[in-house]
């Protein structure tokens, strides 16, 4: 059985219970309010993308995955209280982050897309936004990324308070397209038919599971089932019933990494360890 808790609701469960958690249960945290990865449901819970990997990474395992929503603010010190076993929240993996904790290999990548109106022409190329107006979230990574290049692309940045906004200024006409993170981007395509994903941006960064440092056994459990996830489809249909689209071919959601952690960041280790299911 799968269940939620609040974080209230945990630490009155460790106090009476006074002893570490099972292994026959994780303990794993999320960020409930970051649709579609982890969002409010009708009648209670939460549901989203991370919360469906969640569940499947318990069942493959055979524990129960006890899922705490709270802000993200403090997940990663919660973390390293030893208050959840791992963190199930889009985490991204830094160099910064990655001295002080344990990653699992990347799954999902965390890009930038653009929206744009259902009859607009595909673009290929980021240069093709020349002259055109860029509708995004007020003080987001992407306001100021957007306005970084806004003499050399040639375009115009107008910031909106929410990026429900923002895509609503592409719906009206006051903006060509507005530019988010992928899945947040591609969440509001799926909701709204005025609206189709255009062109991605790379930014060649993964999100990963947080561990702490020491808790190699249990990266190495989770990630095992992680690659198999990936090999085996279950990844690519979350991403699809999520998103709305397939995962790009060569994506994190769709490659196993070869020994454990995401290579090139300390904590990885190339052990031989060979992707299977």
């Amino acid at each position: 059985m799968k269940y939620f808790t609040t974080a209230a609701t945990l630490a009155a469960t460790l106090l009476l219970s006074g002893a570490a958690i099972a292994q026959d249960k994780y303990t794993v945290a999320l960020d409930g309010t970051f649709a579609p990865h982890a969002m409010p449901k009708l009648g209670g819970g939460i549901e989203g993308f991370n919360v469906d990997l969640s569940n499947l990474i318990g069942e493959r395992l055979g524990v129960e995955m006890d899922i705490v929503a709270t802000q993200f603010s403090g997940i990663l010190p919660g973390l390293q209280a030893g208050t959840y076993d791992f963190v199930v929240a889009p985490t991204t993996i830094t160099e910064e982050r990655a001295q002080s904790l344990l990653f699992s290999e990347g799954y999902l990548n965390t890009d930038f897309l653009f929206l744009v109106a259902n009859d607009a022409p595909e673009i290929t190329d980021m240069k093709e936004f020349e002259g055109k107006v860029i509708a995004v979230n007020k003080g987001s990574a992407y306001d100021s990324w957007a306005r970084d290049l806004a003499d050399e692309i040639g375009w115009t940045v107008e910031s909106y308070g929410t990026n429900t906004d923002a895509v609503q200024a592409v719906v009206s006409g006051r903006a060509f397209a507005n530019v988010a993170g992928n899945t947040v981007a591609a969440w509001a395509a799926q909701k709204n038919p005025a609206v189709k994903p255009s062109y991605l941006h790379s930014t060649g960064l993964v999100w990963g599971m947080p561990f702490r440092k020491g808790d190699e056994e249990l990266r190495a459990k989770v990630e095992t089932v992680i690659e198999c996830l990936k090999i085996d489809g279950s990844i690519a249909e979350l991403h699809e019933k999520w998103f709305g689209m397939a995962p790009p071919a060569g994506s994190a959601a769709v490659t196993p990494r070869a020994g454990f952690g995401e290579p090139g960041y300390d904590g990885y280790v190339d052990d031989g360890h060979t992707p299977a299911c």
